[in-house]
Protein backbone atom coordinates (compact mmCIF):
# COMPACT_ATOMS: atom_id res chain seq x y z
CA UNK A 1 0.00 0.00 0.00
CA UNK A 2 0.90 3.78 -0.54
CA UNK A 3 3.50 4.76 1.49
CA UNK A 4 2.32 8.34 2.91
CA UNK A 5 0.60 9.10 6.68
CA UNK A 6 -3.03 9.94 6.12
CA UNK A 7 -4.67 12.93 8.44
CA UNK A 8 -8.29 14.87 8.11
CA UNK A 9 -8.07 15.46 4.45
CA UNK A 10 -4.55 15.78 4.35
CA UNK A 11 -1.79 13.67 3.72
CA UNK A 12 2.22 13.70 4.09
CA UNK A 13 5.45 12.37 2.45
CA UNK A 14 8.77 11.88 4.80
CA UNK A 15 10.64 13.70 5.02
CA UNK A 16 8.19 16.54 5.60
CA UNK A 17 5.54 17.33 3.32
CA UNK A 18 2.28 18.03 4.00
CA UNK A 19 -0.37 18.28 0.79
CA UNK A 20 -4.14 19.50 0.52
CA UNK A 21 -6.29 20.40 -1.93
CA UNK A 22 -9.30 22.34 -3.07
CA UNK A 23 -9.58 25.34 -0.54
CA UNK A 24 -11.79 27.03 -2.10
CA UNK A 25 -11.24 30.00 -0.41
CA UNK A 26 -14.41 32.32 -0.47
CA UNK A 27 -16.73 29.64 -1.25
CA UNK A 28 -18.79 30.36 1.75
CA UNK A 29 -19.41 34.26 0.87
CA UNK A 30 -20.11 32.77 -2.15
CA UNK A 31 -22.80 30.83 -1.42
CA UNK A 32 -23.99 32.56 1.82
CA UNK A 33 -23.06 29.33 3.51
CA UNK A 34 -20.49 29.39 6.85
CA UNK A 35 -19.51 26.14 8.41
CA UNK A 36 -18.86 26.76 12.15
CA UNK A 37 -16.63 28.80 13.42
CA UNK A 38 -16.73 30.71 9.31
CA UNK A 39 -14.88 29.77 6.82
CA UNK A 40 -11.29 31.24 7.70
CA UNK A 41 -10.96 29.79 11.09
CA UNK A 42 -12.09 26.71 9.98
CA UNK A 43 -9.71 26.07 7.14
CA UNK A 44 -6.71 27.73 9.40
CA UNK A 45 -7.45 25.66 12.40
CA UNK A 46 -7.44 22.73 10.83
CA UNK A 47 -4.23 22.97 8.79
CA UNK A 48 -2.73 23.99 11.97
CA UNK A 49 -4.06 21.06 13.57
CA UNK A 50 -2.52 18.76 10.31
CA UNK A 51 0.68 21.11 11.16
CA UNK A 52 0.99 20.04 14.90
CA UNK A 53 0.32 16.50 14.51
CA UNK A 54 2.22 15.77 11.01
CA UNK A 55 4.63 18.48 11.04
CA UNK A 56 6.14 19.88 7.78
CA UNK A 57 8.50 22.19 6.03
CA UNK A 58 6.33 22.41 3.23
CA UNK A 59 2.54 22.47 2.57
CA UNK A 60 1.62 22.20 -0.81
CA UNK A 61 -1.93 22.98 -2.05
CA UNK A 62 -2.76 20.92 -4.76
CA UNK A 63 -4.81 23.33 -6.76
CA UNK A 64 -7.89 25.72 -6.75
CA UNK A 65 -7.04 27.24 -3.61
CA UNK A 66 -9.52 29.96 -4.54
CA UNK A 67 -12.95 29.72 -5.65
CA UNK A 68 -13.79 31.95 -7.82
CA UNK A 69 -12.91 32.60 -11.09
CA UNK A 70 -12.43 36.34 -12.08
CA UNK A 71 -11.40 38.13 -8.68
CA UNK A 72 -10.63 37.86 -5.49
CA UNK A 73 -12.15 39.40 -3.09
CA UNK A 74 -10.52 41.31 0.17
CA UNK A 75 -11.99 38.83 2.31
CA UNK A 76 -10.08 35.67 0.10
CA UNK A 77 -7.24 37.61 0.13
CA UNK A 78 -7.18 37.68 3.57
CA UNK A 79 -7.83 34.35 4.58
CA UNK A 80 -4.69 33.30 2.10
CA UNK A 81 -2.57 35.40 4.16
CA UNK A 82 -3.60 33.80 7.35
CA UNK A 83 -2.89 30.59 5.73
CA UNK A 84 0.36 31.17 4.86
CA UNK A 85 0.78 32.93 8.71
CA UNK A 86 -0.37 29.54 10.39
CA UNK A 87 2.35 27.58 7.60
CA UNK A 88 4.91 30.23 9.15
CA UNK A 89 4.31 29.86 12.94
CA UNK A 90 5.09 26.11 11.89
CA UNK A 91 8.18 26.61 10.31
CA UNK A 92 6.64 25.83 7.04
CA UNK A 93 7.00 27.23 3.57
CA UNK A 94 3.35 27.35 1.66
CA UNK A 95 3.33 26.06 -1.98
CA UNK A 96 0.77 27.33 -4.51
CA UNK A 97 -0.60 24.95 -7.39
CA UNK A 98 -3.20 26.44 -9.58
CA UNK A 99 -5.83 24.48 -10.75
CA UNK A 100 -9.11 25.30 -13.04
CA UNK A 101 -10.68 27.65 -10.34
CA UNK A 102 -6.95 29.86 -9.85
CA UNK A 103 -6.54 32.37 -13.12
CA UNK A 104 -6.40 35.15 -11.05
CA UNK A 105 -4.56 33.93 -7.70
CA UNK A 106 -1.66 35.68 -8.97
CA UNK A 107 -3.55 38.94 -8.05
CA UNK A 108 -2.76 37.73 -4.43
CA UNK A 109 0.19 35.75 -3.97
CA UNK A 110 3.05 37.33 -4.50
CA UNK A 111 5.24 34.04 -5.01
CA UNK A 112 5.60 31.28 -7.73
CA UNK A 113 2.01 29.79 -8.33
CA UNK A 114 3.07 26.48 -9.43
CA UNK A 115 1.78 24.43 -12.52
CA UNK A 116 2.92 20.81 -10.89
CA UNK A 117 4.94 20.62 -7.92
CA UNK A 118 8.20 17.64 -7.18
CA UNK A 119 8.30 16.74 -3.81
CA UNK A 120 11.88 16.55 -2.37
CA UNK A 121 13.61 14.05 -1.02
CA UNK A 122 10.99 11.13 -1.20
CA UNK A 123 11.97 7.72 -2.43
CA UNK A 124 9.48 8.04 -4.72
CA UNK A 125 9.06 10.46 -8.03
CA UNK A 126 5.85 12.30 -6.36
CA UNK A 127 3.80 14.99 -8.31
CA UNK A 128 1.95 17.12 -7.03
CA UNK A 129 -1.07 18.79 -9.32
CA UNK A 130 -4.46 19.59 -9.62
CA UNK A 131 -5.94 16.88 -11.97
CA UNK A 132 -7.95 18.72 -13.70
CA UNK A 133 -5.85 18.13 -17.17
CA UNK A 134 -2.79 15.87 -17.71
CA UNK A 135 0.23 16.89 -16.82
CA UNK A 136 3.32 17.46 -18.66
CA UNK A 137 5.73 15.92 -16.20
CA UNK A 138 6.36 12.32 -15.61
CA UNK A 139 6.59 10.52 -12.37
CA UNK A 140 6.11 7.18 -9.80
CA UNK A 141 2.90 8.99 -8.09
CA UNK A 142 0.48 11.50 -9.03
CA UNK A 143 -0.59 13.39 -6.23
CA UNK A 144 -4.63 15.18 -7.61
CA UNK A 145 -7.06 16.73 -6.36
CA UNK A 146 -10.25 18.31 -8.10
CA UNK A 147 -13.01 16.06 -7.85
CA UNK A 148 -13.70 16.27 -4.24
CA UNK A 149 -14.48 12.61 -3.23
CA UNK A 150 -16.12 11.02 -1.13
CA UNK A 151 -17.87 7.97 -0.45
CA UNK A 152 -21.42 7.15 1.15
CA UNK A 153 -21.04 4.08 3.75
CA UNK A 154 -24.32 2.84 5.86
CA UNK A 155 -26.14 5.86 4.67
CA UNK A 156 -23.48 8.44 5.89
CA UNK A 157 -21.44 10.59 3.41
CA UNK A 158 -17.49 10.48 4.07
CA UNK A 159 -14.76 12.41 2.66
CA UNK A 160 -12.45 10.11 0.96
CA UNK A 161 -8.87 9.23 -0.47
CA UNK A 162 -8.70 7.40 -3.86
CA UNK A 163 -5.44 4.94 -4.25
CA UNK A 164 -5.25 3.98 -7.83
CA UNK A 165 -1.99 1.75 -8.99
CA UNK A 166 -0.25 1.73 -12.09
CA UNK A 167 -3.64 3.35 -13.26
CA UNK A 168 -1.94 6.39 -15.39
CA UNK A 169 1.12 6.34 -17.43
CA UNK A 170 1.78 3.25 -15.45
CA UNK A 171 2.11 5.65 -12.18
CA UNK A 172 0.11 5.27 -9.34
CA UNK A 173 -2.71 8.04 -8.57
CA UNK A 174 -3.68 9.66 -4.85
CA UNK A 175 -6.87 12.15 -5.18
CA UNK A 176 -7.57 13.90 -2.07
CA UNK A 177 -10.87 15.01 -1.03
CA UNK A 178 -11.42 18.90 -0.79
CA UNK A 179 -10.16 20.14 2.16
CA UNK A 180 -12.65 22.79 2.54
CA UNK A 181 -15.63 21.60 4.25
CA UNK A 182 -18.05 24.26 2.37
CA UNK A 183 -17.11 22.76 -0.88
CA UNK A 184 -19.78 20.06 -2.02
CA UNK A 185 -18.43 16.37 -1.76
CA UNK A 186 -19.28 13.75 -4.96
CA UNK A 187 -20.12 10.55 -3.99
CA UNK A 188 -17.94 7.80 -6.13
CA UNK A 189 -19.89 4.74 -4.95
CA UNK A 190 -21.50 4.58 -8.71
CA UNK A 191 -18.66 6.03 -10.36
CA UNK A 192 -16.88 5.30 -13.52
CA UNK A 193 -13.83 6.50 -15.17
CA UNK A 194 -16.02 8.42 -17.84
CA UNK A 195 -17.88 10.07 -14.47
CA UNK A 196 -14.60 12.08 -13.00
CA UNK A 197 -13.69 15.53 -14.35
CA UNK A 198 -10.14 14.02 -14.19
CA UNK A 199 -8.51 12.83 -16.91
CA UNK A 200 -6.03 11.32 -14.37
CA UNK A 201 -8.74 8.66 -13.88
CA UNK A 202 -8.34 5.46 -16.16
CA UNK A 203 -10.23 2.73 -14.24
CA UNK A 204 -12.39 3.33 -11.24
CA UNK A 205 -12.46 0.11 -9.93
CA UNK A 206 -8.86 0.17 -9.53
CA UNK A 207 -9.10 2.97 -7.17
CA UNK A 208 -9.31 2.08 -3.38
CA UNK A 209 -10.98 4.37 -0.83
CA UNK A 210 -9.33 5.63 2.42
CA UNK A 211 -11.37 6.86 4.51
CA UNK A 212 -9.92 8.90 7.94
CA UNK A 213 -11.29 8.09 11.09
CA UNK A 214 -11.64 11.21 13.23
CA UNK A 215 -13.05 9.35 16.11
CA UNK A 216 -10.07 6.56 16.57
CA UNK A 217 -7.64 9.24 14.34
CA UNK A 218 -6.69 6.36 11.88
CA UNK A 219 -7.05 5.47 7.87
CA UNK A 220 -9.44 2.96 6.95
CA UNK A 221 -8.04 1.11 3.55
CA UNK A 222 -11.20 -0.37 1.91
CA UNK A 223 -11.10 -2.92 -1.19
CA UNK A 224 -10.52 -1.80 -4.74
CA UNK A 225 -14.06 0.32 -6.08
CA UNK A 226 -14.99 -2.50 -8.11
CA UNK A 227 -14.93 -4.58 -5.22
CA UNK A 228 -16.19 -2.58 -2.55
CA UNK A 229 -19.48 -1.28 -4.34
CA UNK A 230 -20.94 -4.67 -4.00
CA UNK A 231 -20.27 -4.69 -0.77
CA UNK A 232 -22.22 -1.24 0.05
Amino acid sequence: MLDVVFADRAVAFDPGTLVVADLHVGRAAASDVEVPLGERADLTGRLSDGLDRLGAETVVVAGDVLHEFGRVSQRAAETLDALDEVCRDAGAELVLVAGNHDGVLANAWDRTVHDAYRVDGCARDVLVCHGHEEPEGSADLYVVGHDHPTITIEGQKRPCFLYGENTYRTADVLMLPAFSRVAAGVSVNGMRARDFQSPLVTDADSLRPVVWDQGRHEALTFPPLGRFRRLL
